[in-house]
């Protein structure tokens, strides 16, 4: 695995994690398909937790420290097609913020390697 230390620094550290999750949430909550999810969320709260968990997987000081992420997503009924399309919007708001491929590349294995622990696909009944 790839030490991703150096990824925040040159993203450009905290002010920019931070910017990054401003515009990641402006295009996530205009999507219509992903709005409902987010509803009656505290979306003040949301974004610090992402903002820690996006510097955590960047590689940044601080090691993410908040809830499991299957415990904060069980019961919300995320499909994987609605998963890749919030991925979608965080890799297209990091290449915007100029973020380089290899940047890219180490957030889409991160998406890859937790999302079993965030979609809930529909399971089929038998009969």
């Amino acid at each position: 695995m790839v030490d991703p230390s150096p990824y925040y620094e040159s993203i450009g550290g905290a002010s920019a994690v931070r910017e990054v999750v401003d515009r990641f949430y402006v295009a996530v909550l205009d999507d219509d398909d992903l709005k409902p999810y987010f509803a009656d969320v505290d979306m003040p709260s949301l974004k610090r937790h992402m903002v820690a968990l996006l510097g955590s997987v960047l590689g940044g000081p601080k090691p993410y420290e908040g809830r499991e992420l299957a415990d904060a997503h069980r019961g919300l009924g995320i499909t994987g097609e609605h998963y890749d399309k919030v991925g979608d919007h965080l890799v297209t708001v990091l290449r915007g913020r100029g973020a380089d491929e290899e940047i890219v590349r180490h957030v889409v294995h991160t998406l890859g390697q937790v999302r079993g622990a965030v979609v809930e696909e529909p399971t089929e009944v038998a009969g």
